[in-house]
């Protein structure tokens, strides 16, 4: 599982939607075996030992090619037993760690802060940080869309990105929230606007720190939601609210970038 073979010459590569261009396979930066991630059925609590894994992933191979048409960074599909899950991948030169983003409950590439993700992916890149964009198999599915972050993270880690921050944004929160308490190789969560369905395993999150940002003009998902979450975790944690900030952050763009840019770097400086 997880083989990343040489190319085959002269044959055609399946291509992401929108694009007309070919895949090729990323060179391996060593022989790679494989790898299967189990995870525990998510739960509001600690899960029984008597109860085995009841959810599990593996991924059989890697492909790249062009991102969605407009998209920053390089086309990833990680073609998993459960399906296929479409990424974009921000490449940092020499990565030593790496950063996980995902939207909300309609899946897609998640465009918070006027499009932070795509934006920061490349700042990050400067720190030797690079960055996985999920788009979910099956949005609005928080079991699965946690599998979608565990094979994410595997990735990354195949890639020596690690330790890895897992970011997410709405419904994405509680996906985070739910990965990063499962996850050995997680240094930290962050949650923008959250919704707090699913989110109760952010009490087991520490000793990782989590970030919770909202914006106090949020009439999709109150702050009181971001708060309640907050309250849940353990330290170390920060809760971050905006005045005048709708649910997509858009209106503190330019503050959730510097409070980004500066607090993912240090959490995983910190992990190191």
């Amino acid at each position: 599982m997880f083989p990343l073979f040489a190319d085959v010459p002269g044959q055609p590569r399946p291509s992401l939607s929108g694009t007309r261009r070919r895949w090729s396979r990323p060179p391996a930066p060593e022989p790679c075996t494989g790898r299967r991630c189990h995870v525990p059925e998510p739960s509001h609590h600690q899960p029984s030992q008597e109860h085995p894994h009841a959810f599990a992933i593996g991924i059989h191979d890697v492909r790249t090619g062009p991102p969605h048409e407009g998209e920053l960074g390089e086309g990833v599909l990680l073609q998993t037993d459960r399906g296929d899950i479409q990424a974009i991948l921000h490449q940092a030169p020499e990565a030593e760690r790496g950063v996980i983003w995902v939207g909300g409950a309609r899946g897609g590439f998640g465009r918070p802060g006027q499009g932070a993700y795509a934006r920061l992916a490349e700042v990050l890149r400067r720190d030797r940080i690079s960055s996985l964009r999920l788009s979910y198999r099956h949005p609005n599915v928080l079991p699965e869309c946690a599998l979608d972050i565990i094979a994410g993270v595997a990735y990354l880690t195949h890639c020596r990105a690690q330790p890895v921050i897992l970011v997410g944004h709405s419904f994405g929160g509680a996906v985070v929230i739910t990965a990063g308490a499962l996850n050995a190789h997680v240094a930290g969560v962050v949650a923008l606007a959250p919704q707090t369905y699913g989110a109760q395993l952010a009490g087991q999150l520490a000793p990782r720190p989590l970030l919770v940002v909202h914006g106090k003009a949020d009439t999709r998902l109150p702050s009181s939601c971001g708060v309640q979450m907050y309250h849940w975790a353990q330290e170390p944690k920060q809760l971050v609210l905006y005045e005048g900030a709708e649910h997509r952050l858009d209106e503190c763009a330019d503050a959730l970038d510097q409070l980004l840019t500066q607090w993912i770097p240090a959490t995983l400086r910190s992990a190191a």
